[in-house]
């Protein structure tokens, strides 16, 4: 069962789970996770997501949700790039979001996690970066999570695993320093061994790839990142 995101300050984010508050601030939480060790994004606002700067493109819309406000995209040229990328020198990780596909184009690249090119040597650079992406088929669609770096090179996607679009759901991707897996909704999509190495600063987009392709039909809710693996029953945005 999918919960709400309650974004109540820049230094405060709160994830309630059956009555359980898990806030950025404060030593530690009930999940045994250092302050420093996660980060949540709320899309209930335009000018800041998770204290940081943000730029929309096109004309994304502020709609209402069962979790709350979200951030809907029209599949065409509605975007927000966020000046930060969450996962930076993450060893280990898990991605989470809440959104709603609402079909369209077969391929959407919908959030981004794309490490800056260097000043010099961009040609060798690989691309590093980490997406959620959907494709879909018909009024269905599946997860495809990837990452993508020196060394490494992986995409999960299982046709086979069709989701209905217009229907709000929680997504994953987590690695634990062997082993690299996807979820919807807390089941477990796939896996592939991977060696992956962790990936500089840079930004993200979401909406769209982070050059301005395949572009996102539906709404956004919310995310979280983790320097960590978390198994599904202690995902932040999944109600166990």
């Amino acid at each position: 069962m999918l919960i709400a995101v309650k974004d109540t300050a820049v230094t405060r984010r709160s994830v309630l789970a059956g009555g359980l508050a898990v806030a950025t601030t404060g030593c530690a939480t009930a999940q045994g996770l250092e302050a420093t060790d996660r980060e949540l994004w709320t899309f209930d606002r335009f000018e800041r997501v998770g204290g940081h700067k943000t730029t929309a493109e096109g004309a994304p819309l502020l709609t209402e949700s069962p979790y709350g406000r979200a951030l809907q995209f029209n599949g065409v040229d509605d975007a927000l790039f966020i000046d930060h990328h969450p996962l930076t020198g993450a060893g280990r990780f898990t991605f989470e979001a809440l959104f709603r596909p609402d079909g369209g184009a077969h391929e959407q690249r919908w959030f981004h996690l794309q490490e800056t090119p260097p000043a010099t040597g961009a040609e060798q650079w690989p691309g590093t970066r980490f997406l959620f992406e959907i494709r879909v088929y018909g009024r269905q669609w599946c997860l495809d999570a990837f990452t993508k770096g020196p060394g490494y090179n992986q995409a999960l996607i299982f046709p086979d695993k069709l989701h209905p679009v217009g229907e709000w759901a929680h997504v994953a991707q987590t690695y634990d320093g062997a082993t690299y897996r996807s979820f919807v909704n807390g089941v477990m999509q796939g896996e592939a061994p991977l060696a992956f190495r962790p990936q500089g600063a840079g930004a993200t987009s979401v909406g769209c790839r982070f050059n301005r392709v395949n572009y996102f039909n539906g709404a956004v809710r919310a995310a979280a990142f983790s320097r960590r693996v978390l198994t599904p029953d202690a995902f932040f945005l999944l109600k166990s």
